[in-house]
């Protein structure tokens, strides 16, 4: 081969390889942000903005997933950007929300306030591997913790269900958080009873075919899932919690005291003593930009009155910070909240 020839090849060769190394080195629409590794080891400082949005709800017999579902429908009614569509999806709930907002495998979810600070803050279900690309974007509405059975398994106390079989919520849930919490405080710890990990429709089924013995639902108050059980068995009966293991659940998270009024349902008579925290919206501030993040929240409170469901009587303007103590806001969801007068 002529030294030509050789020459003209080298060139082509550092030709071809200079183009290459410029590939590889080329963004793909991301940008950087700094933040940390979420959970999954997936960076959580990769910015790609999307349109087309998946809200992370709960299971399908929760509270969750309904109104998630008419959540999307008013956000798909009223976000005027283009290419926008949100849509609803079951999952496990508010660890699992959070966790896949931090993968980048959800943009939107709906979480408990309390799972939600612990993922923020790296404490809790997200030890050692906190959420950075997380914003709170709005209250959604009261949880409250329902514990239940049936009068005809003569359980009278949470106390009772050492040795049970109970569904204590989906892995990934806040229910399941909760309920362990709970058992803890009545001296029930892992391995002292059968656990179901079950969504609340599910866990209905099998206590109304005598499979579980007693189930807990962090939901909304009145609990249609609770009422049509009742009306299936006539049976239903509350587990209070109460006493020094209600002051143990309070001194080791933040869940509050509450009681359940006796005319939450027809067939209920008496108040019943349990916990509560707040249901809210979060929004991943990698894949939702500013601009959407505020055209999001807009819409959601100023047309939350279209959602039918029962709880979305709680999306107002007065209620909308609830639950945010502690957790960053979305830049987005800040900008309404700051011109709706909301937050000064």
């Amino acid at each position: 081969m002529s030294m030509k020839k050789r020459f003209y090849g080298l060139v082509s060769l550092l030709l071809a390889v200079a183009l290459i190394v410029s590939a590889c080195g080329s963004g793909t629409g991301q940008q950087q942000a700094g933040g940390e590794t979420g959970t999954g080891g997936t960076a959580e400082s990769q910015v790609d903005y999307r349109t087309d949005l998946q809200i992370g709800t709960g299971s399908t017999g929760g509270t969750y997933f309904p109104l998630g579902q008419e959540i999307a429908n008013v956000l798909n009614d009223h976000v005027q950007v283009e290419g926008f569509n949100s849509s609803a999806v079951a999952t496990g709930a508010s660890v699992d929300n959070l966790a896949k907002i931090g993968r980048g495998e959800l943009q939107l979810g709906l979480s408990v306030h309390l799972t939600a600070w612990n993922a923020v803050n790296g404490k809790g279900e997200f030890e050692g591997a906190a959420i950075k690309n997380v914003g709170f974007m709005g209250h959604i509405y009261p949880e409250v913790m329902q514990v239940v059975t049936l009068k005809s398994k003569g359980i009278t106390s949470i106390a009772d269900l050492k040795g049970k079989k109970v569904a204590i919520g989906p892995a990934g849930s806040g229910t399941q958080a909760a309920a362990k919490l709970v058992l803890e405080a009545y001296g029930i710890k892992d391995g002292d009873y059968e656990a179901y990990q079950e969504g609340f429709g599910d866990a209905k089924g099998k206590l109304q075919d005598g499979v579980i013995d007693a189930t807990f639902g962090l939901l909304g108050l009145p609990a249609s899932s609770i009422d049509e059980l009742q009306a299936q068995t006539q049976d239903v009966k509350y587990l209070p919690i109460e006493g020094e293991a209600l002051q143990y659940v309070e001194e080791h998270s933040q869940y509050k005291s509450f009681e359940i009024p006796g005319d939450s349902y027809e067939w209920l008579g008496s108040p019943v003593n349990t916990i509560s925290a707040y249901a809210v919206l979060v929004g991943s501030t990698t894949q939702v930009s500013d601009e959407l993040g505020y055209e999001i929240t807009k819409a959601l409170f100023e047309n939350a009155s279209q959602i039918t469901h029962q709880q979305g009587k709680n999306i107002t303007k007065e209620n909308a910070l609830r639950g945010s103590d502690g957790l960053p806001l979305h830049p987005g969801a800040e900008k309404y909240f700051k011109e709706a007068g909301i937050l000064k």
